[in-house]
């Protein structure tokens, strides 16, 4: 089959959508169909950095479209680069030959609304993989004002999506009750959570020692956050934890990725001289398993309101790598219910937005225990969310629409 991708960011990007989508890709290419991926040439949180227009990667031609890079530092750069991308976007599809098959994914928001349009006028079938939920999280996260014109455009175009969608990917069960709430049939939503990258991460214990003695943190208890910092992770208490914790020589927090709140982790660490905390950039894919197995406890965090909204997927390759988790979040959640599905571990916490005290106790605990978990329980666990147990599902699913030759 003729298979197209749609996203923003692509390989070798290190957004997690471009991560996820070109692992798929691949996959796709190794059950014999060809693949074509539309994506930026601009990096995703590195505007100023610019990839080959024209690239074969893994037998995936990609193609990809100039577009502004104004970056993330207000809201009318971030809505301009949407809509410089989304024009392109627009051109090539006009201009695009026929594919039995589009998968469209959220960067930017509602780039499935052209893939929908696409797919109604060439008779391909739309697989919409929904890594977070538009205008519902512009919503709750304050950016668009409930029945405001831009607000009801959007919704309209996402329910238009959602209907024209062959099949719908959602990442848990709380973002397909979102779904279904909006109209679309149960059973053309179908819950594949976004994988772990275990085949670059693993815990590395090289990697380990490299990267905490490069950044002075060879004897210390490093918690980790590593990800996108945005408003939708709001990592306050997360802060304020290390604050109380500043006057602890052993403890050190290491804020790694990018995103518009990784600039208010740093201006807060020097507005209050704290010493213990370290903002480093997005890891090459490359050096991700040393970094991450470089953690003695990493953070995950959802805001309150986001709960089937977006889906925070760092939790998987925590796993993989068998660090000591704390969740900073609301519950239920999908979250929630993977700490509740590890039987009570004392590697394990969960702790509410607002409540510093009971985060740095967490800390403190975690890091009393002396070792790194329950490696067995860690496996079992990882093995749910691995690359080689969930890809070959999503790769199901969209070959099982298709009717089988002859």
């Amino acid at each position: 089959m003729r298979i197209l991708l749609l996203n923003q960011c692509f390989h070798p990007d290190v957004a997690s959508t471009a991560q996820h989508l070109s692992d798929f890709g691949v996959g796709l290419v190794e059950r014999g169909h060809h693949v074509t991926a539309i994506a930026s040439r601009r990096a995703y949180d590195r505007p100023e950095q610019r990839f080959p227009a024209r690239e074969t990667w893994k037998g995936i031609e990609i193609r990809r479209l100039a577009s502004t890079g104004f970056g993330k530092g207000a809201k009318w750069k971030r809505a301009a680069d949407f809509g410089s991308f989304s024009a392109a976007c627009t051109l090539r599809l006009l201009a695009a030959g026929r594919y039995d098959a589009v998968v469209a994914l959220t960067s930017p928001p509602l780039v499935s609304y052209l893939a929908a349009w696409f797919c109604r006028l060439r008779g391909a079938k739309l697989f919409y993989w929904v890594m977070d939920m538009n205008p519902d999280e512009a919503l709750a996260a304050g950016w668009l004002r409930e029945g405001s014109l831009p607000t009801r455009a959007l919704e309209v175009m996402s329910r238009f999506s959602l209907r024209q969608s062959h099949r719908i990917i959602a990442l848990d069960r709380f973002m397909r009750d979102r779904i279904v709430a909006k109209g679309i049939p149960a059973e053309r939503v179908a819950v594949i959570p976004p994988w772990a990258h275990d085949e670059a991460v693993h815990f590395d214990a090289e990697g380990r020692a490299k990267f905490r003695a490069a950044h002075g943190l060879t004897d210390k208890f490093v918690v980790m956050y590593s990800g996108n910092h945005s408003p939708v992770h709001p990592l306050t208490t997360l802060m304020e934890a290390a604050r109380q914790l500043a006057g602890d020589p052993r403890f050190a927090f290491c804020f790694v990725g990018g995103g518009s709140e990784h600039p208010r982790v740093r201006k807060f660490a020097e507005q209050h001289g704290l010493k213990n905390i370290l903002c480093l950039p997005y890891q090459p894919l490359n050096e991700l398993a040393g970094s991450l197995s470089a953690a003695d406890l990493h953070t995950v965090v959802l805001g309150e309101p986001f709960v089937g909204m977006i889906h925070p997927c760092k939790i998987y390759n925590i796993l993989t790598v068998g660090a000591p988790v704390l969740y900073v979040g609301p519950e239920p959640s999908h979250l929630a219910d993977i700490l509740a599905s590890m039987d009570g571990s004392p590697h394990t916490a969960r702790v509410a937005h607002g409540r510093p005290d009971d985060a740095a106790a967490q800390i403190r605990r975690i890091a009393a225990l002396g070792t790194r978990g329950d490696k067995e329980l860690f496996a079992r666990t990882a093995a749910r969310f691995s690359v080689h147990t969930l890809r070959p599902q999503q790769v199901k699913l969209l070959e099982d629409s298709f009717p089988s030759p002859g």
